[in-house]
């Protein structure tokens, strides 16, 4: 007899170790054509999990009913550690984000693109004449914490020291370290209090300066709280370096045991842009996102109650052969490929959507421009963290 919840078969897969890469989305895949709904029992609140790209999709939509409140499925705990704009829902939600989105817009994205250019050149120039890097650790998360720093308006110069301290707290996050992370993100807090209390004595031009904008900013009339801005500085450091990072890993990874894919956009780069949208739709590093439901309510046959915590599978619905043909493998033609939900969907869909594709595409473009043979060095066994997907480690080897 199959153990069921509620009328949902129960899965007992843990999705929080570390395993050889692409080992994840195996089982996610496994879980998805087992049964349309899944209850989940390996935390304590269990998790019930929508799978298929449709449901999923709707899910995401049902941001009246089903709240942030539980923001992983996995880690529902983790929505004690607080986070703005994503802990906001209905309008408090609306309203902040109206005043971080110009910053993150299409236009001031764009913006931005010769300076993303330049920092990216001047990296990888730093270390092609080596002829190999461990690419996750010198290159991959170098750069977007860089670019964040620059979006702030910050010195891109404290890259190096603000760097020891994400890394830091991103690891002890995801470890469950929460003694650790506390002591690295109280040296990151000193940073951004110290700039912002700078910006307050000399203010910039809010339009281009976002920590002046926050500064400025007025909701209902009312300032943001010193706290408020340091949680948003930290929220848009723990959304855009470890998840940029990780796709960047991914890809080279992918790029590296794969001569033809990667041929394909050194002889015509015009294809890059269609590439990250295939690469963002294989390989979703942020699996899954959670959501609490706030009443009763009857989800295409799927009976849930108040409190119940809901897993929205991204990366399930990103490999559904009903909605993507042959979903395992990498197609630059796909046609539909800009319709993955990596970015997740709703009102909460991720606010560095267009600055995080903007910097995967610069770096597909320089590196190829400037290093296009790499491979692997011979005899590394790549492994993946759980929770939210990433390589501690990707060396890379070329000829010089």
């Amino acid at each position: 007899m199959t153990e069921t919840r509620r009328g949902c078969p129960v899965s007992h897969t843990d999705y929080t170790g570390h395993a050889p890469i692409l080992s994840h989305y195996g089982l996610l895949d496994a879980d998805r054509e087992e049964a349309r709904f899944l209850y989940n029992d390996t935390t304590e609140r269990g998790f019930f999990m929508l799978q298929r790209y449709d449901d999923v999709q709707e899910g995401f939509q049902q941001h009246e009913t089903w709240t942030t409140a539980v923001r992983s499925a996995i880690r529902p705990d983790s929505s004690n550690e607080a986070l703005l704009p994503q802990d906001l829902n209905g309008q408090p939600h609306v309203k902040l984000r109206r005043i971080l989105n110009q910053f993150f817009a299409p236009a001031a994205v764009r913006r931005m693109e010769p300076m993303a250019k330049q920092r990216c050149i001047e990296l990888i120039e730093e270390m092609k004449a080596s002829g190999s890097c461990d690419f996750v650790k010198e290159f991959a998360i170098r750069y977007p914490t860089d670019m964040f720093l620059a979006l702030l308006g910050l010195p891109v110069s404290d890259g190096e020291q603000f760097l020891e301290w994400s890394d830091d707290y991103f690891g002890a996050l995801l470890a469950g370290d929460p003694s650790r992370a506390e002591a690295a993100k109280a040296s990151i807090m000193k940073y951004f209090d110290e700039a912002v209390n700078e910006r307050r004595a000399n203010p910039r031009d809010p339009k281009e300066d976002m920590v002046s904008r926050l500064v400025q900013a007025r909701i209902d009339e009312e300032e943001l709280t010193q706290d408020e801005i340091l949680t948003i500085c930290l929220t848009l450091m723990l959304a855009g370096l470890d998840t940029t990072r990780s796709a960047l890993g991914y890809i080279y990874a992918h790029l590296a045991q794969h001569d033809a894919d990667r041929q394909a956009i050194i002889d015509d780069p015009t294809l890059i842009p269609k590439a990250v949208e295939e690469f963002l739709r294989l390989y979703p590093l942020v699996f899954q996102a959670g959501r609490e439901v706030q009443e009763p309510q009857d989800f295409n046959g799927l009976e849930l109650e108040k409190g119940d915590v809901v897993w929205l599978g991204i990366a399930q619905a990103n490999r559904d052969p009903r909605k993507f043909e042959n979903p395992d493998r990498f197609d630059v033609a796909r046609h539909n490929a800009n319709q993955h939900l990596a970015f997740g969907g709703g009102p909460h869909r991720c606010l560095g959507m267009h600055l995080a594709r903007l910097e995967l595409k610069v770096v597909l473009e320089e590196w190829h421009q400037r290093i296009p043979e790499y491979r692997i060095k011979e005899g590394t066994e790549l492994m993946e963290r759980g929770v939210q997907l990433s390589m501690s480690s990707l060396p890379l080897e070329w000829d010089v």
